[in-house]
């Protein structure tokens, strides 16, 4: 699924990838003198780098005109890049398929790269060196083995301590889709890893060619029609045809090895005709063979220093980290879970702004039980014009649904859950069983997917209250798992009684690049949008009333991050109840800020004194701001109240 900038880039690279790769295919088995065992390198190599393959496949082996390719493939750096490729092909063939191996069946980081080394190792030195360059190497396959072991083992060391590192930051990063091999960005960083172990391995390759430890890239024309079309283009005498094979470049042969190196080896299809003859001296082969597995040990282990290495695909299950989070070695999964984005693909329905949140649930009567019924899933919320936010709620709505009841009501709520997670509700502030409390894994099991929980309990209390998520709170409830219970008392205090009443419900936001993650008050966590209802301001309620009405606002403290300073304009408000409690006349005291934290409530009444567009707004500077710009005056936290003569 496509939800980040890097998959849309991904999806070109590959095409490219692929476009390139049949390029090169068809180039090798149509136009290039290449034995096989190098065409399948080749073409390995430039699906996993790409563009990048082809550019080294043109570079240094597409033979430039008919009968050239020896001359051509001489130079030591391009029999390097021969000898890397067969060194990446191989390696790198058998660690992509550890690294999916190993994904699926959920093991540690630290032991997916031990895993791989061994499979590229494997791979590389049994079937791509000993086996596919046995004819090039002469000789029975056991004997390649042991020939090929140290070669091998050097370059497959340099090679791995490029890419460990590279594998190990990008999939332990921010986005760890790149743990899941079913996404793109899983075979970008795969791509990327090889990149930089064919970098690591190259200069290595280059000078076991030069010492004759490795053999580069080569030429098999096959037969004779080809080799005499070599000739001509070479203007060289024609050979006759009982004589042996030979022309100017094997001549190379007979002369010293030092005179030698960088030379094309040239195959006939017909056997090895290019015995290799090492000539480094054992100082030199412990020196590099011993940097090469100090290169590794650090390429293996250093990540271990910044990142929890001992987290599986199926720990963190393609989570994706808000930026700025702070992740260390000690960062455990279920913290990387609790702060991740809700993946847009469990997104179910996508609303705007003609639909509203806080709308009051009817309840069916049966027996005499007022029943409801509330199902949580993922929905896309549109809070601005063109801004929306990914959210878990109650019934698609943000926020939940208004249960509205009375004093003394027998109810029972159906709760299902939509979401990819467990869930359960806790109803804050309600004197109930405790087994209806809501705390999960305390007072009840989790509610897990697919799953319905029924809370049944007698509302013997009146007032403001809400309910809320108590599964992972921080992050559902952050993520819009809340909505207002108001219980109407038996017998209502006429002094608490207004013209007009407004249920106001706070929320922060995190969106970024695309995705919404749990607001939260720590590095990576603060939010950049905040809602009223699930709007912000220019988007939140205009509430009318005229001059000398009084109005009733009850702010809901539904955030969980936050503390709000509420303030009302053109007068001040006086405070009747707290917490769902009534203050009794002389316990009540007038203010024009009240701090709502979470979970507190506070009911005021506010009293018209003048005509004009009053504020309902937080005294937090940045929470009336949309992303940190102001729209008509102001953003997010902001309502008004438009009073008439």
């Amino acid at each position: 699924m496509l939800i980040q900038p890097v998959d849309y880039f991904l999806l070109v690279w590959f095409a490219l990838a692929l476009a390139s790769t049949l390029y090169v295919a068809w180039d090798q088995y149509a136009n290039n003198p290449e034995p096989v065992v190098m065409k399948w390198g080749f073409i390995l190599v430039t699906l996993y780098l790409g563009p990048f393959g082809l550019l080294i496949y043109v570079l240094a082996d597409k033979e430039p005109r008919p009968g050239t390719h020896e001359e051509f493939v001489k130079p030591l750096w391009k029999q390097g890049i021969g000898s890397t490729i067969h060194c990446v092909a191989g390696d790198a063939t058998g660690i992509i398929i550890a690294a999916v191996i190993v994904a699926l069946l959920g093991l540690p980081m630290w032991l997916d790269l031990i895993v791989e080394y061994i499979a590229g190792f494997a791979v590389g030195l049994f079937i791509f060196q000993a086996l596919f360059m046995k004819n090039m190497m002469g000789g029975t396959y056991w004997e390649n083995v042991r020939k090929s072991f140290l070669p091998e083992f050097i370059s497959m060391n340099f090679m791995m301590a490029g890419m460990a590192p590279v594998m190990s930051f990008l999939m332990m990063g921010r986005d760890m889709r790149a743990m899941e091999p079913t996404e793109l960005l899983f075979w970008g960083v795969m791509s990327l890893g090889v990149m930089a172990g064919f970098a690591f391995a190259y200069p290595s390759n280059v000078w076991m060619v030069a010492r004759g430890l490795k053999l580069g890239l080569m030429t098999d024309r096959g037969d004779s029609d080809h080799a005499e079309h070599a000739r001509e283009n070479r203007s060289e005498p024609a050979v006759p045809a009982h004589e042996p094979k030979q022309n100017h470049q094997h001549a190379a042969k007979e002369a010293p090895r030092s005179q030698r190196r960088g030379t094309a080896p040239h195959h006939d299809g017909h056997g090895s005709d290019h015995d290799m003859v090492p000539d480094a001296p054992v100082p030199q082969l412990a020196a590099v063979g011993g940097v090469s597995l100090m290169l590794l040990l650090i390429g293996m282990v250093a990540p271990a220093n910044w990142v929890n290495m001992t987290l599986s695909a199926r720990d963190v299950g393609g989570a994706i980290m808000p930026p700025g989070m702070i992740m260390d070695r000690d960062t455990p999964a279920e913290a990387m879970l609790d702060m991740a984005a809700i993946h847009p693909r469990y997104i179910t329905a996508t609303y705007g702004l003609d639909t509203r949140g806080d709308r009051v649930l009817e309840p069916r009567i049966e027996d005499g039980v007022k029943v409801f019924d509330m199902e949580t899933k993922v929905v896309r919320w549109t809070i601005l014009p063109g801004i929306t936010v990914d959210a878990f709620t109650f019934n698609g709505q943000l926020p939940g649904p208004r249960i509205q009841i009375r004093e003394g009501d027998r109810v029972r709520i159906n709760v299902k859950n939509g979401l990819p997670e467990s869930t359960s509700v806790h109803w804050h502030g309600l004197v109930l069983p405790n087994e209806m409390d809501g705390p999960a894994e305390i007072t009840q099991p989790p509610i897990d997917p697919g799953e319905t929980y029924v809370y049944e309990f007698t509302a013997g209390q009146s007032g403001s209250y809400f309910y809320h998520s108590h599964d992972h709170v921080d992050r559902q409830q952050a993520l819009g798992l809340y909505g207002a219970l108001m219980i109407d008392p038996a017998q209502a205090d006429p002094t608490t009684i207004a013209d007009r009443e407004y249920v106001i419900l706070l929320q922060e936001w995190l969106k970024r690049e695309g995705l919404t993650y749990p607001a939260m008050p720590m590095d990576g966590g603060q939010p950049n949008y905040f809602t009223i209802n699930g709007r912000a301001y220019p988007e939140t309620d205009i509430i009318k009333i005229k001059v000398g009405e009084t109005l009733k606002v009850r702010f809901v403290g539904s955030n969980n991050g936050f503390i709000h300073p509420m303030h009302i304009h053109g007068g001040p408000f006086t405070v009747v109840a707290r917490d769902g409690i009534n203050l009794s006349p002389m316990a009540r005291f007038q203010a024009d800020t009240v701090n709502v934290g979470p979970g507190q409530r506070y009911d005021v009444i506010w009293t018209a004194l003048n005509p004009g567009k009053w504020l309902i707004h937080c005294h937090i500077g940045h929470h009336t701001t949309n992303n940190n710009t102001e729209s008509e005056g102001g953003g997010g936290l902001m309502m008004v109240i438009e009073v008439e003569a």
